[in-house]
């Protein structure tokens, strides 16, 4: 199979020039200021340091954009990730070194996809589950975080003896988490909660408070309630107002990248960590594919999708060698650099430079900034995340498409993604049979034919009339498992009080047939055969007739019992009935 392995960046600098780089350059300068509360905000979140989060930013998004099927997309860590994330890191049989693992699969997976070309497919993933999963992630996302946003607390003693307030520690699962917040109001936090808030009103007011101030207008919301934040707790604390806990209090931040360390790989534990995997890379695939497709319509480009998850593979391939998080395509770092100017993966490479500039030289700066204010910045990015009109169109559709989303969204809040992505794949499965079967239609024609309606027929005028002791049966659709069942049952339900010596089976509006299909018209054919009625096939279409050649099935059938028409296979059952 051939793979033509090439990634958008050889194209765009064929015709690269200065005036396409000072964008970039722009462009990629911003999207590095804008990822850096994003990436420690995801890093925190998922349950692991601030610097991995910056870390997989660096590495995965110098990656994506170097080897990537598009020209603007912005790879790193993203808030899809945050629940499978923490629930492997918080699990004593998995914990960091299994997360690592994990991510190194679901590259080799995403790897996997694009060299044998199913970027396309992972686009038929059904609408319901990408926007129930993605409204469960967003809630799940907004949970986590109201224990930094209350400033809840709990009590523990230490080694001394002394019984002290820390962090509040929460279950893994989303029911748990809120009994516990209940359990531990007592200790909210005004002050915490003041932060907090304030962070959320100017991430939501600053590009509007800004708008018309060329430099102010492109430092992010986010960045605002990181900086004014950190700031106003710095004062408090010099007002003697404490118990807001920052970075510095919770995490030892280092200006370095971390060493490079292959994760011990046991067989145990590719098995344990496989369907995680697979959740990571599909998750990873459907979400850089549709940052793709919206980065498509805003620069009137096509991406590559196969290079896409290709790249994406890498990433997760190398980036736990770094100890980092999986990483993805980011939708809203994405089009901050389309809005910015990016127009070619440069940008990409810039965004991931100045991210390790900020690691090496500002990080010492970065533990004063308050967990409140971080708790902020993920409560307005689940908000951003819910796509809850989304959710509530959906609402109004069919019930079987409700259904899936219901299911999917209340599995990945209650249990996790991975068990929804499954469930949600399995039932809207289940649902499209059920259509497909809904769709194909199987008749029978005891009496006459009208010409005028028919396709196959050779041209007259005069009605086919069928003979006594002949049945013709239409199946109109596909002839998979499902229909297969339903015919079987038509054929022995279906007497009309005479005796039926020839049966003609109508295959012209058949578009394929399966396994389940070809075995149950044998088994038709055998137990006919055995009472002494014939099987005549009118009208089979070349690719069912290929399949049912490739199985072996015309060995088992008079070749004279293959007409072309109808007509040839009424002629051929008045010859039947006459010996």
């Amino acid at each position: 199979m051939e793979l033509k392995l090439r990634p958008r960046l050889l194209d765009c600098l064929k015709e690269y020039n200065r005036e396409t780089f000072m964008k970039d350059l722009m462009a990629g300068i911003i999207v590095g200021i804008v990822a850096l509360p994003l990436a420690i905000a995801f890093g925190i979140a998922s349950g692991v340091t601030p610097e991995k989060g910056i870390v997989t930013a660096i590495v995965a998004g110098f990656l994506i954009s170097l080897l990537g099927g598009t020209k603007v997309q912005i790879g790193g860590p993203t808030g899809a990730f945050i629940v499978i994330i923490y629930g492997i890191v918080n699990n004593p049989q998995y914990g960091l070194h299994g997360l690592l693992i994990a991510t190194m699969l679901a590259g080799v997976i995403l790897v996997a996809l694009g060299i044998f070309r199913l970027g396309a497919v992972i686009k038929f993933i059904p609408y319901p589950i990408i926007i129930g999963f993605t409204a469960g992630i967003a809630v799940t996302i907004f949970t986590t975080q109201m224990g930094d946003v209350l400033g809840l607390t709990q009590e523990a003693v230490t080694e001394a003896g002394e019984v002290v307030r820390v962090p509040l520690k929460t279950p893994g699962d989303f029911i748990g988490k809120w009994v516990c917040y209940a359990k531990n109001i007592g200790s909210f936090n005004l002050w915490n909660f003041i932060v907090a808030a304030v962070g959320i009103l100017i991430i939501i007011l600053s590009p509007r408070a800004f708008r018309s101030i060329p430099v102010l207008n492109k430092i992010p919301g986010s960045l605002w309630c990181i900086i004014v934040g950190t700031v106003g707790v710095l004062i408090l604390k010099q007002y003697g107002i404490t118990g807001i806990d920052t970075i510095g209090d919770r995490f030892h931040i280092r200006s370095q990248l971390p060493p490079m360390q292959v994760p011990t790989i046991t067989f145990e534990m590719v098995q344990t960590l496989m369907p995680v995997a697979f959740t990571i890379a599909i998750l990873g695939a459907i979400e850089s594919l549709l940052s793709a497709t919206v980065a498509d319509g805003a620069i009137s480009d096509r991406h590559d999708s196969n290079m896409e998850l290709i790249a994406q593979g890498v990433a997760n391939m190398v980036t736990p060698i770094f100890g980092g998080i999986p990483a993805t395509g980011a939708i809203a770092r994405t089009m901050t650099n389309i809005n910015n100017g990016g127009r070619t993966p440069i940008a990409g490479l810039i965004h991931a430079v100045v991210l390790l500039l900020i690691l090496l030289l500002l990080m010492p700066y970065a533990k004063y900034i308050p967990m409140a204010s971080l708790a902020a910045v993920l409560v307005i990015v689940s908000y951003n995340m819910s796509g809850w009109r989304s959710f509530r169109g959906l609402l109004r559709n069919p019930k079987s498409d409700v259904t899936v989303l219901i299911v999917t969204f209340l599995l990945t809040v209650i249990f996790d993604l991975t068990i929804a992505i499954e469930m949600g794949l399995v039932i809207a499965c289940a649902l499209f049979i059920k259509r497909v079967m809904e769709t194909t239609e199987i008749s029978v024609i005891r009496d006459e034919i009208d010409p005028a309606e028919e396709a196959d027929m050779q041209l007259n005028d005069e009605h086919l009339i069928i003979p006594e002791g002949c049945a013709v049966y239409e199946i109109n659709g596909p002839y998979f498992f499902g229909i297969a069942n339903k015919f079987d049952d038509l054929m022995g339900t279906l007497d009309h009080g005479q005796k039926t010596k020839v049966q003609i089976i109508r295959m012209r509006r058949v578009p394929f047939i399966d396994s389940t299909g070809i075995h149950n018209l044998l088994n038709l054919i055998q137990m006919n055969h055995e009472d002494g009625v014939h099987v005549i096939l009118s009208g089979v279409t070349p690719k069912v007739h290929t399949q049912l050649e490739k199985a072996g099935f015309y060995s088992t059938i008079n070749p004279d019992h293959i007409c072309p028409h109808i007509d040839v296979a009424l002629e051929r059952a008045r010859v039947i009935l006459k010996n």
